[in-house]
């Protein structure tokens, strides 16, 4: 398994994850009045992505990727909706250990690690 992603990367997957997130969240409702649309698409989106793929799309973007811990596989759905519901709540994932695992991480059996540039052909 690769070595754990830094905050900044997985801060920054975060972000886009989270703005992707509201932009959809708006085409129903509008954020300034109601804010648990978004985070109901983040769940979900969480839930899909990482369960089936181990990689939202900002965590594509800033090459990282979520993996079962400690075998690096995917997570599956039920682990995918467990950490992503924690991280709905967002204190979970400020709470990081030595391993750089947030509270999130931990409880769903997960860790967020660094994808290596492919080689050039």
């Amino acid at each position: 398994m690769n070595e754990p992603a830094g905050l900044g990367p997985r801060l920054g997957a975060l972000v886009i994850d989270w703005v992707l997130c509201v932009l959809i969240a708006s085409l129903y409702a509008s954020p300034n009045e109601k804010a648990w649309p978004a985070v109901a698409v983040l769940v979900l989106a969480n839930t899909f992505f990482l369960g089936l793929f181990g990689q939202t799309p900002g965590m594509r973007l800033f090459r990282v990727r979520c993996a079962s811990y400690p075998d690096g596989g995917v997570i599956g759905l039920g682990r995918g909706l467990l950490r992503a519901v924690l991280l709905g709540l967002f204190v979970p994932a400020i709470i990081l250990n030595s391993e750089g695992r947030g509270l999130h991480d931990r409880l769903a059996g997960s860790i967020v690690v660094g994808v290596p540039r492919s080689p050039a052909p």
